[in-house]
This record gives structure tokens, sequence and C-alpha cells, in this order.
């Protein structure tokens, strides 16, 4: 499922990671972690992992630091992208938070985490 952006957002925190991992230069970053990315594995609520942006910046780091990209432009490049997820660049906006909030998998967490009925959702801004 992806979550289309809500105004003011321009676009989807996932093809803005996408897009900046297909910016790295040769030999870049691998077509699969590129795919994860796109379906939203990386994504605060599209995600099947509890920390996906752990998962991100581990992976990430992992790719910096192999030979293959180590002290090159690609691994400078990873290592700019691994920042820029740590600072929270690709996390969702609040945009999404106020969309998925809204899907029935939001209203199940909240209820869950509160123990009683959620409130009504929020009206679109």
């Amino acid at each position: 499922m992806i979550i289309d952006p809500v105004p003011p957002d321009e676009e989807h925190t996932t093809r803005k990671l996408v897009r900046a991992l297909e910016s790295v230069p040769p030999p870049g970053i691998p077509a699969e972690m590129i795919e994860r990315a796109s379906r939203g594995y990386y994504h605060d609520y599209l995600s099947p992992l509890a920390l996906p942006e752990l998962a991100l910046v581990g992976e990430l780091g992992s790719l910096a630091n192999h030979p293959s990209r180590a002290r090159t432009a690609a691994g400078l490049a990873i290592i700019g992208i691994r920042q820029r997820a740590i600072d929270g660049e690709f996390d969702a906006s609040k945009a999404e938070s106020d969309k998925w909030a809204r899907t029935p998998e939001g209203r199940a967490a909240f209820e869950a985490l509160t123990g009683g009925k959620m409130p009504p959702p929020p009206k679109p801004s």
C-alpha cells in the first residue's frame, strides 16, 4: 500500500528516498535495495519492520564500508544519504501520518495503544 502525499507535500517520502538511492554514482545501490525502498520497506507506516529507519541506516553503513565503495564517490554519497536518514529527512511526513491514522490499520493501532476507542479521525487539512 502506498499512501499518496497530501498537500502541502509534493512528494511521498518513499519516492524521495528512492530518488536519493538512485543518485548514488557507480557501483551505486543494489537494485534489490532500491526495489525494497520503492515498496515502502523503510517507511514508518508501510514497512513490515518495527524500526525501518534503523534497518536503512544499518544497510547504508554496510554498503558505504564495503571494499567496492569505501573511500569512493559512491561511498561518500551513501554516507551522506545515511546521515540524511539519521536526521529524519526520509521519515514519514505529517500529512502521511495523518492519512495513515485514518486507515483501519492506523485506527486499530491507536486503539491497541490506548486500550480504548479512538476519537473521530482528523479531518483532512
